[in-house]
């Protein structure tokens, strides 16, 4: 089983609303290794990368997941423990959510915010949040967000409008408005003044 794997980044596949992917060469091996966008993001071809690996096995399926560090492996372990979550599920959740956000969300029990900002169906993100918090416990997340159904309505709007879902959830987390639409329009205009 492959738990972790250094080598030079060979070919990066950025395309939008699919799964988005490194191949890293370890001596001559090329590995397939799923990421999150914010780490396609950060890196260029040639660059060196280590990664810690979650390896789904299969009857017809033999895939590498990579994380930057141990804790987002750990995390996405969690998630994938929860019944109804796979391994693109989770990764698409840690797309769209930091660690912290879930945490919260778990919390508080805000399965329809989750629900919203995932793109799943509403059960499987109750299953996720009572999943997380009897999992998690009485851990306090580090740095605690408002997550309501309007934060969740304002992201999918603007990554809907194109904006990646890092960049997106950062803008709202600078707004003061409340409501979805105010929440959106002030986004816009920081999205805006941070193009200049």
């Amino acid at each position: 089983m492959i738990s972790y794997l250094r080598g030079q980044i060979k070919h990066k596949s950025v395309i939008p609303k699919k799964d988005n992917f490194v191949v890293i060469d370890v001596n001559g091996v090329g590995y397939k290794v799923f990421v999150l966008d914010k780490l396609i993001n950060e890196i260029k071809i040639g660059d060196e990368l280590e990664l810690y690996i979650y390896t789904q096995v299969a009857e017809t399926v033999l895939d590498l997941y990579g994380f930057k560090t141990s804790p987002e492996l750990n995390f996405f372990e969690l998630l994938i423990s929860i019944s109804g979550v796979g391994p693109k599920s989770a990764l698409g959740i840690l797309q769209k959510a930091k660690i912290e956000d879930l945490r919260a969300a778990a919390q508080s029990g805000s399965a329809a915010a989750l629900n919203t900002i995932s793109g799943i169906g509403p059960k499987t993100a109750e299953k996720i949040v009572t999943g997380l918090k009897d999992k998690l416990g009485a851990l306090a997340s580090d740095s605690p967000v408002t997550w309501s159904e309007d934060f969740g309505d304002a992201l999918e709007a603007l990554v809907g409008l194109g904006y990646g879902a890092s960049q997106a959830r950062d803008a709202l987390a600078k707004c003061q408005s409340q409501e979805s639409d105010e929440k959106i329009k002030e986004a816009l205009k920081y999205l805006a003044g941070s193009k200049k």
